[in-house]
């Protein structure tokens, strides 16, 4: 069986079998539908899994604890991640940042056209303000990975669309580096269009998957 079938079938597993609950710290369901009826990050958190690979994940853990950085210990983990989506959410509430509760993981999705200029990818100069703020949190809620998939619609050749996705998910990586994010919890992935959350046949659904999202991994 190919990837993407896998990946397939786990992504329509996962949403068969979801259950909404109530996040007693943000007050949002733990799986709650993105604008326009469109679940962000489906399956974003096999996909980074599968493309990063638990080695890879492994390696930044080992380094981070290197660093100082402690693992999360058992039952605190769902705690953690409460209060760092809770801070996350009202930090960037006015953003336009869309979020999603994965079990423990917390995907951020941000739309190409507020972040990039089309087929560039440096960041817009009013996006680095609302990076920066970002910044602020995951500096100080240190204990989690951070996985950034760059994707985009189907306009255009995977030649232009791979290089494209993963060129502006280095470019958010390497924002929040900057602004002294520890470089070792990062992971970064370019998808082109092979992950649509829209469909390409509308401009609503190819601005949708014109997106960067960032999913944060708990340290354990």
């Amino acid at each position: 069986m190919n990837l993407l079938k896998t990946i397939t079938l786990v992504t329509t597993a996962l949403l068969t079998v979801s259950c909404t609950t109530i996040n007693p710290y943000t007050g949002d369901s733990q799986t709650s539908k993105a604008t326009k009826g469109a679940l962000i990050g489906i399956g974003v958190e096999v996909l980074a899994g599968v493309i990063s690979g638990d080695d890879s994940r492994e390696r930044r853990k080992h380094a981070l604890r290197g660093a100082g950085i402690g693992a999360i210990v058992g039952g605190g983990v769902g705690y953690y991640m409460d209060v760092q989506e809770a801070e996350l959410r009202k930090e960037l509430a006015d953003t336009g940042i869309v979020f999603e509760r994965q079990g423990d993981n917390i995907v951020m999705s941000m739309q190409g056209n507020v972040t990039f200029a089309t087929g560039r990818s440096n960041i817009n100069p009013q996006f680095g303000p609302i990076l920066s703020r970002l910044a602020e949190v995951l500096k100080k809620r240190n204990q989690t990975l951070i996985e950034v998939a760059g994707h985009t619609d189907s306009t255009g050749s995977d030649r232009i669309n791979l290089p494209l996705s993963r060129d502006r998910a280095n470019s958010v990586a390497d924002y929040l580096r900057n602004q002294g994010v520890n470089s070792s919890r990062f992971a970064e992935m370019g998808m082109g269009a092979d992950y649509p959350i829209g469909s390409n046949a509308t401009s609503e659904g190819r601005q949708l998957n014109r997106r960067v999202e960032i999913t944060l991994v708990p340290i354990t």
